[in-house]
C-alpha cells in the first residue's frame, strides 16, 4: 500500500513536468518591423519606394509584408520592398505589418507628404473676331494647400518674344488675367504655366480661333471738282499735283481749259495735259478757237472714261474695315489712278506779237480757266452680324 502511494506521487510530478514543457513550446516569438521610404515628400501622381528588408523575423523567416498606404489602398507581398503612386494631395501615414512563419507580427509607420498641383481654371472667350481684345482669365485657379501661385503666359507659340530661339518658353505676362489684342484672323496657340513654389506645376495649352468680321459694302458715286483761274505769259508753264484716287476708285475724268477771248486775232495757243505717273497715262490737247460770232472761247479739252470697273455692292469678310477697303481699291484691273496726277498748262503762243522789235508786245499772255471733274466711287462699309 505504501509502494502504490509513492508511484502515484511520482506520476503527478511527471505530468506537471510535461505540462511545463508544453507551455514553452507554445510561446510565439514576435518579429521586428523596419521601414524606410524614399522620397518622403512628393508631388501628386509620383511614386514612393518602400523598403522593409531590414525587418527581422527574430526566429524563422518573415512570411508576409502587409502594406497599408493610408489612401484606401493596400497590398501584401512576400518580398520586403514595394512602391506606390499617390494621386491625391495630403499627408499619408503608411503602415507596414510583418508576419513571421511562427505567426508573430509587428508594425511600424512612416509619414508621406504629397503636394497637390494647382487646380488650373482657365476661361477663354467663345467667339473672337479680328481686332477684338480677348480676355484670358485664370484668376479662379487655386492651390490645394492654399499656397500663393505664380502665372507664366506664353501668348503665342509661333513668336519668339525673348529672342532665345525657343518659341515655347516666352513669358509674355505674369498676371492671372491677360488682355490679348488680336489683329488678324487665324489660330493663336499659347500656354499657361502655374506653379505653387513647392514643386507643384501645371500647364495648359490653349488655342484661340480668331474669326473674320463681316461688312456690307455699298459703293457711292461722287464727283470731285477743281477750278483754277490763272494768267500765263507766253512760254510759261503752270502745274498742279492731285491725288483723286486716295480712298476711292477712279471711274472717269474730264478737264476743260478756256482762254479769255482775244480782242485781236489770231487766238492764243495753249496746251493742256495730264500725266498719271504710276500708270503711264498721258494725254494732252491744244486749244482751238471757238466761234466768235457765238461768243465761244478758245479752249482745250481732255477726258478719260471707264478707267476702272464700277464697284459691286455685296457682303465681304475681312479682318478689318481698313484691310477690306485696301483690298477693294487694289483689286487687279481696278487700281488705275491711285497715285499722283500731274496737270499742266503751257502758254505756247500769245499772238499777235510786236511788229517791231523793242516795241511793247500787244499780247504777252492770257487769262485762263481750268475746270477738272473726276468721277469716283467710294466704298462705304457697315459691319454686320453673322447669322
Amino acid at each position: 500500500m505504501q509502494r502504490q502511494g509513492w508511484v502515484f506521487i511520482l506520476s503527478l510530478l511527471v505530468l506537471q513536468s510535461l505540462a511545463g514543457c508544453t507551455g514553452v513550446l507554445e510561446t510565439t516569438v514576435e518579429p521586428r518591423a523596419a521601414l524606410t521610404a524614399y522620397p518622403l515628400e512628393i508631388q501628386e501622381g509620383e511614386m514612393v519606394n518602400f523598403d522593409a528588408r531590414d525587418s527581422d523575423a527574430i526566429e524563422g523567416i518573415i512570411s508576409d509584408y502587409s502594406w497599408d498606404f493610408g489612401d484606401k489602398d493596400s497590398v501584401n507581398t512576400v518580398a520586403g520592398f514595394t512602391s506606390h503612386q499617390f494621386n491625391e494631395p495630403g499627408l499619408y501615414n503608411v503602415r507596414l505589418t510583418v508576419t513571421n512563419d511562427q505567426g508573430g507580427t509587428d508594425s511600424t509607420t512612416v509619414m508621406i507628404r504629397v503636394n497637390g498641383a494647382p487646380r488650373l481654371n482657365l476661361s477663354l472667350p467663345e467667339v473672337i473676331r479680328a481686332g477684338d481684345i480677348a480676355l484670358l482669365d485664370a484668376s479662379a485657379t487655386v492651390d490645394p494647400e492654399g499656397a500663393p501661385l505664380s502665372f507664366e503666359w506664353d501668348l503665342n507659340h509661333f513668336e519668339d518674344s525673348d529672342s532665345d530661339g525657343d518659341t515655347r518658353n516666352d513669358i509674355d505676362s505674369t498676371d492671372s488675367i491677360v488682355y490679348l489684342e488680336t489683329a488678324y484672323s487665324g489660330s493663336i496657340t499659347g500656354s499657361l504655366t502655374v506653379s505653387d513654389g513647392e514643386g507643384g506645376v501645371v500647364q495648359e495649352q490653349f488655342i484661340l480661333e480668331v474669326l473674320t468680321r463681316m461688312y456690307k459694302v455699298v459703293w457711292v458715286t461722287q464727283t470731285l471738282d477743281w477750278e483754277y483761274d490763272e494768267y500765263l505769259n507766253q512760254g510759261d508753264e503752270w502745274t498742279v499735283n492731285l491725288t483723286p484716287g486716295d480712298g476711292a476708285r477712279i471711274i472717269s475724268y474730264e478737264a476743260l481749259l478756256e482762254l479769255d477771248q482775244d480782242l485781236v486775232m489770231p487766238p492764243d495757243n495753249f496746251t493742256l495735259s495730264v500725266n498719271v505717273v504710276d500708270d503711264g497715262h498721258h494725254r494732252s490737247s491744244q486749244t482751238t478757237p471757238g466761234n466768235i460770232t457765238q461768243n465761244e472761247s478758245t479752249q482745250a479739252e481732255i477726258n478719260g472714261t471707264d478707267l476702272n470697273p464700277e464697284g459691286e455692292n455685296d457682303d465681304y469678310e475681312s479682318d478689318s474695315a481698313e484691310q477690306l477697303i485696301a483690298g477693294l481699291l487694289n483689286e487687279a484691273g481696278a487700281r488705275f489712278g491711285q497715285g499722283e496726277w500731274v496737270w499742266t498748262v503751257v502758254a505756247r503762243d500769245a499772238d499777235p506779237d510786236a511788229l517791231v522789235d523793242g516795241l511793247p508786245d500787244p499780247d504777252g499772255g492770257n487769262d485762263w480757266l481750268l475746270t477738272i471733274t473726276i468721277q469716283i466711287m467710294v466704298p462705304v462699309l457697315t459691319e454686320v452680324a453673322y447669322e
